[in-house]
């Protein structure tokens, strides 16, 4: 089962996508994205190689370049989130508490509820309530029995602002899934939203809290920008891999 916390946009009934979009964007086809120059293509799939070049020589780049799938391993984690007549993908349920989540078979504006979509039968896919100021008064009471009694929960992703960096609220949901010792992801969203020097720095503060503070993160963040897509089949590949629906041609990607 594949959980995911914080703010991924879906509605009932649509075609699920890794993170939230608006509308079907032009590069929404991965096959689309190869016909582009190859450093735009690169830059696509990995938005990290778009701002190592502005980083000194002596920062390690190690940390963020730790899961670098194929372009077949996009291909095949793509098709799954394409919906087609033998692989659904469709709002299952929503639970306001935690006594009202769906006792699910197959690996399983501002969100109130947890929301469950299934992916076909390779995983489901949770959409829980964001924390900080604006989080449902439940929030606690709902998310974290659920993050510490699911146990075929395989990943948990927390979205950090890019543009603005690491928050008390993104600590504190840090220091919940160390508490709750839960294997979890940070995803870096809105990276088109600040210039290449405000994003490093963030991300390079992100990084020393990831390397210092944390031991059940992996040690990745993911670059994303929904405006663009960029990063978009990358963290695809991600979910794909960790909830075992493929298997990737290089062996040594963790």
């Amino acid at each position: 089962m594949f959980c995911k916390l914080l703010r991924l946009r879906l509605q009932p009934g649509s075609p699920v996508h890794a993170v939230a979009q608006r509308s079907i964007h032009k590069l929404a086809s991965l096959q689309k994205a190869t016909a582009l120059p190859p450093k735009k293509m690169q830059s696509l799939l990995f938005p990290f190689s778009e701002v190592e070049a502005y980083l000194d020589r002596s920062v390690d780049r190690t940390q963020f370049q730790l899961f670098h799938p194929s372009l077949e391993d996009m291909l095949m984690a793509e098709k799954l989130f394409c919906a087609s007549e033998s692989h659904k993908i469709e709002y299952s349920s929503s639970a306001e508490r935690m006594d009202h989540a769906p006792a699910l078979k197959q690996p399983e504006g501002h969100t109130k509820k947890m929301n469950f979509f299934r992916v076909g039968r390779a995983f489901t896919m949770v959409d829980m309530p964001g924390y900080g100021h604006r989080a449902p008064r439940d929030f606690v009471d709902m998310v974290e029995p659920y993050l510490h009694t699911r146990k075929n929960l395989v990943r948990t992703f927390l979205l950090v602002d890019g543009s603005v960096g690491l928050q008390k609220a993104d600590l504190i949901a840090l220091e919940m899934c160390e508490e709750l010792r839960c294997p979890y992801v940070m995803v870096v969203t809105k990276i088109d939203k600040c210039k290449h020097g405000a994003l490093l720095t963030n991300l390079l503060n992100l990084q020393h809290v990831l390397k210092t503070e944390t031991s059940s993160c992996f040690p990745q963040p993911f670059l994303i920008s929904s405006v663009h897509y960029l990063g978009i089949y990358l963290l695809r590949c991600f979910i794909a891999h960790v909830t075992g629906s493929i298997r990737l041609k290089d062996t040594s990607q963790s």
